[in-house]
């Protein structure tokens, strides 16, 4: 591939390359002539070029040792010939990259008690913090900015001292500094919902919870399969293998006895209740009752792990995303009250349609949790995940495995669906095998049992990525549906490919990929245009995405590397993107690889690069330098890739 590029540009000529988007030729350029620009105007600007060896060390440390780059996928017939090298595709996670949570950035932390305006430290003298705050100002790394997001936007920093931008409201004896204006516009009111309570998290952990509606659906799925197994039994009988008549009608009058105070859990006795009996106390909803959400032509930002989180989200939701979607999240996890599973449901009020995806394989499990989001959050439908392709969820039985699990995902939907007063909505994929497509056998099923919405992504697991998706496949998959709607998914990075999968007959839209590599797709489809957004336009974007970041995680040292790893995560998709301007066919499609080419300026051209050292120099321009023991890989191997 690298080969390629360069004898195009030596011989002025463009030559097109398979898998390989197509530039203008005066753009291109080789690996060596691009990263040598890019390390030389970056000394440049910083007027570091007497220490120019000593900061190529330092980058190349930051970055780590990167992975190969990622091979095309051969055919078949090029496959026979080329024959295997090592026996390993390079796909899938790089699960040896390098850990490190955002705590270990700070050497020692100042007490809470501290920041908090001097309360008392329940610690007392076994607290490992800092409580002096002079002695801790002189191991804290320097400010990164002279203005705090948080102070010009709230009027307060809950942060302190601890704040990374502390000089902005620090008084000249460490005082916190407010604006009482600003506060005032904001007293009363929550930005971010769905929060979990200490109370509800120690509840969940003792098991104390009770799940009333859960155990009422459970009751009949477990009085199902007693007369399933006594039919069997009874079958068994009739063939002579019973000797015992008697044993029998013990066993039918035992049974008829049960029978009797198991009235259906629409039927239960009255409740004495305090104050006001309300409908809702003594009748269940009806699916046409439940709250409704207008799916029909909306852009739906696709859940997104890692990359999908709340800050990402209200970038979208500024450039047109009409539906929004939390990050996957275990069912299992919540339901044992962990902090950072139930970070994933949280929402932003700029999401007015909003849903929370979970996983899992099991009636019990997800029933409950159903119920517990149903009675604790505030969502406008929940998503069962039953496209996820990780060998982790799916050798247990969820993701992509519940699609041949068809009695258990039966009782899954229909068990949610009881316990929700939202709409319930699925995500699938086409199936499980590579040439096998399953989904147009589920679709009709899943109508029956009470689906408000599918969306089909175009691949079966086994593709991955490796392939386009099969969008005819959808278009005939979204009649078999009607009228419940469909939402396609898969290839989407324009206004134009929008247009075509519109063209199939599907409800909607689900965009993932696409939005990562370019959030403006939104603006770009509802505006019907190719948008040349600058490089300074798209710095922007990042800096929105710092500042959310900071909001949302913190402006201390702990959330400014938190918000930088999640920024990293998500340029390692964004330097897959070529501007309009440059490329010779409008538009690039997703699974084209970008070549190696100079942008109109150094900002586009630094943008553009595939190597994890200088998106490391793009947060630096956002989020200050890295700390010195600061290092960082990309989740996907199809990232960082030189």
């Amino acid at each position: 591939m690298e080969k390629a590029a360069g004898e195009t540009v030596e011989k002025g000529t463009h030559v097109a390359v398979k898998g390989q988007a197509a530039l203008r030729s005066e753009f291109l350029t080789t690996k060596e002539k691009f990263h040598g620009f890019v390390d030389s105007e970056w000394q440049r600007l910083k007027g570091e070029n007497t220490n120019k060896n000593d900061n190529v060390e330092e980058t190349k440390e930051a970055s780590v040792e990167e992975p190969q780059a990622k091979r095309l996928k051969l055919e078949d017939e090029e496959r026979d010939k080329a024959g295997k090298q090592d026996g390993k595709r390079l796909r899938g996670q790089n699960k040896s990259r390098p850990h490190v949570k955002p705590t270990t950035y700070d050497e020692k932390r100042l007490c809470l008690s501290v920041v908090k305006e001097n309360r008392e430290c329940t610690f007392g003298d076994k607290c490992h913090f800092h409580h002096d705050i002079a002695e801790y100002l002189a191991t804290k790394p320097a400010d990164i900015g002279e203005s705090c997001y948080l102070y010009d936007t709230f009027g307060k920093c809950a942060f302190g001292v601890t704040c990374r931008y502390a000089k902005a409201h620090t008084t000249p004896d460490l005082k916190t500094m407010e604006n009482a204006e600003l506060i005032k516009t904001y007293e009363g009111r929550s930005t971010v919902k769905n929060s979990l309570s200490k109370d509800l998290q120690n509840s969940l952990r003792k098991r104390s919870v009770p799940f009333k509606k859960s155990a009422e659906y459970l009751k009949t799925l477990s009085n199902s399969k007693d007369k399933r197994e006594q039919q069997r039994n009874g079958d068994a009988c009739a063939a002579g293998v019973c000797a015992d008549p008697t044993g029998v009608e013990q066993q039918n009058a035992a049974t008829e006895a049960n029978k009797q105070p198991q009235a259906s859990p629409e039927k239960q006795p009255p409740v004495k209740t305090v104050g006001p009996l309300t409908d809702e106390d003594v009748i269940k909803l009806r699916p046409c009752e439940k709250k409704q959400v207008d799916f029909q032509d909306k852009l739906y930002l696709a859940p997104l792990t890692t990359c999908g989180n709340l800050p990402f989200r209200r970038v979208c939701k500024r450039f047109g995303a009409d539906i929004t979607c939390g990050e996957m999240a275990m069912c299992t996890n919540l339901l044992q009250g962990q902090q950072s599973e139930w970070a994933l449901l949280k929402r932003h009020e700029s999401e007015d349609v909003f849903g929370v995806q979970v996983e899992g394989c099991f009636p019990d499990t997800m029933t409950r949790v159903a119920e517990l989001i149903n009675n604790t959050t505030d969502v406008d439908f929940v998503d069962i995940n039953s496209g996820c392709p990780i060998d982790l969820v799916y050798q247990k039985g969820g993701g992509c495995g519940l699609m041949t699990r068809t009695r258990k995902f039966e009782q899954i939907i229909k068990g949610m669906n009881y316990v929700l007063d939202v709409p319930l909505t699925v995500k699938i994929r086409t199936g499980v095998q590579e040439k096998s497509n399953i989904a147009h056998k589920l679709i009709p099923e899943m109508k029956n049992w009470g689906v408000s919405m599918i969306t089909l992504h175009g691949r079966s697991r086994e593709q991955r990525y490796t392939k386009s998706a099969d969008w005819d496949y959808i278009s005939t998959c979204s009649k078999l549906a009607s009228p419940v709607p469909l939402f396609g998914n898969g290839d989407i990075l324009s206004y134009e490919d929008a247009m075509k999968a519109r063209e199939t007959g599907v409800s909607g839209i689900m965009i993932a990929r696409g939005a990562l590599i370019k959030p403006w797709i939104f603006t770009e489809i509802k505006e019907s245009r190719h948008w040349d957004i600058s490089s300074s336009e798209r710095l922007d974007v990042l800096r929105d995405f710092s500042n959310f970041g900071l909001e949302h995680w913190g402006s201390d040292t702990r959330g400014v590397e938190k918000t930088r790893t999640f920024m990293l995560e998500w340029l390692s998709f964004m330097c897959r993107y070529i501007p309009v301007g440059l490329l010779e066919r409008v538009p690039q499609k997703i699974n084209e690889r970008p070549p190696y080419y100079m942008g109109r300026n150094y900002l586009e051209s630094l943008m553009a690069s595939q190597n994890v050292g200088d998106w490391v120099r793009i947060s630096e321009m956002l989020l200050g330098p890295v700390p010195k023991n600061f290092n960082f890989l990309p989740k996907h191997k199809a990232n960082a890739y030189k």
